[in-house]
């Protein structure tokens, strides 16, 4: 169980904010909606958010349920959920559909992790250090950045690609997963790529993010954010993302 929950997310501009965090006792989902490029059509008549905000849903009924199903198999539950209430209108074929990325922990005896995007998970270890958990598929498309739509489209939920929650269940089993016990963990960060940036892009260490998170709370780790990229810029894309970070402080076993 967490002895303490605490979160912030943070619109990246005057667009609703398509970054959402769900929680509760032993629990912390964090997703992040994949903004369409301008001219792309989806073929759904929802947006982003809507997906995320029924995919996070339906991630919150199954984790509160309690069962002991591995992560994956609770990620692949949610996104048939989230599939079955689209309009019969809507393409789910189409590879542009609504898509999120997913970043995940649960403790029990064992703390248990998922990641399927670039929304990292980061455990700050009971013996010191840290513990990165990250999906790195994105970045390894074939030709390297700028990637052209046309290739994103090709390679999102491909094999060879990159894997993202949007309408095809069986994406959950790419995910990337595993656990180590509790006791070995002293607090579980989870993160979209907008606060990430702090590491992929200004150079920060994720043993600083954590501390940051642990001693001053997430809004100031967004806030450090938003100082750096008005300071130097996007390292590439928009200037302001969508940020979330949580801190899951466990609880330690009494003696």
């Amino acid at each position: 169980m967490f002895q303490q929950v605490t979160y912030a997310t943070r619109p990246g501009s005057a667009r609703p904010n398509e970054d959402l965090v769900v929680a509760g006792p032993s629990w912390i989902a964090v997703l992040d909606g994949a903004t369409a490029a301008p001219g792309v059509d989806s073929g759904c008549v929802h947006d982003v958010a809507w997906l995320v905000g029924r995919l996070g849903g339906a991630l919150a009924a199954e984790l509160s349920r309690d069962a002991p199903d591995p992560l994956a198999v609770v990620l692949e539950r949610a996104i048939e959920a989230t599939a079955a209430g689209h309009a019969p209108s809507c393409d789910l074929a189409n590879p542009d559909s609504p898509s999120a990325t997913v970043a995940l922990v649960r403790v029990r005896e064992r703390l248990e992790y998922l990641v399927l995007g670039d929304s990292p998970v980061v455990l700050s270890l009971a013996g010191g250090g840290v513990r990165v958990v990250s999906d790195d598929r994105l970045e390894r498309l074939p030709g390297g950045r700028p990637y052209s739509v046309e290739l994103v489209r090709r390679l999102r939920n491909a094999p060879g690609g990159f894997w993202v929650a949007a309408a095809r269940p069986e994406a959950a089993r790419q995910s990337v997963t595993g656990d180590l016990p509790a006791r070995d963990v002293r607090g579980a960060g989870v993160f979209t790529d907008g606060v990430a940036r702090l590491v992929d892009w200004y150079g920060w260490r994720w043993e600083t993010v954590l501390g940051l998170l642990a001693g001053r709370g997430p809004d100031a780790v967004i806030s450090a954010v938003r100082a750096l990229e008005s300071e130097r810029g996007p390292v590439r894309g928009k200037r302001h993302d969508d940020a979330t970070a949580a801190w899951g402080l466990l609880r330690r076993p009494a003696c």
